[in-house]
């Protein structure tokens, strides 16, 4: 039977969301106009809608009723 590999998150899903989302934005500056460019900027902007639909699904305004 395999074995899982687990490990363990040193940084929040929204840091490595931006952190990616910084990293794709800075891709298109060396890349010329075209397909692989377009790729990078609409992937920059996905992190950057995951990172904030994360922050507001774990803001304290969802709580759960009481």
């Amino acid at each position: 039977m395999q074995h899982r590999r687990r490990t363990k998150q040193t940084t929040t899903l929204e840091e490595r969301l931006a952190l990616e989302a910084f990293r794709l934005r800075e891709a298109p500056k060396l890349l010329p106009p075209g397909i692989e460019r377009e790729r990078a900027v609409r992937k920059a902007r996905q992190a950057e809608t995951g990172a904030h639909i994360s922050e507001w699904l774990n803001s304290p305004g969802l709580a759960p009723p009481k």
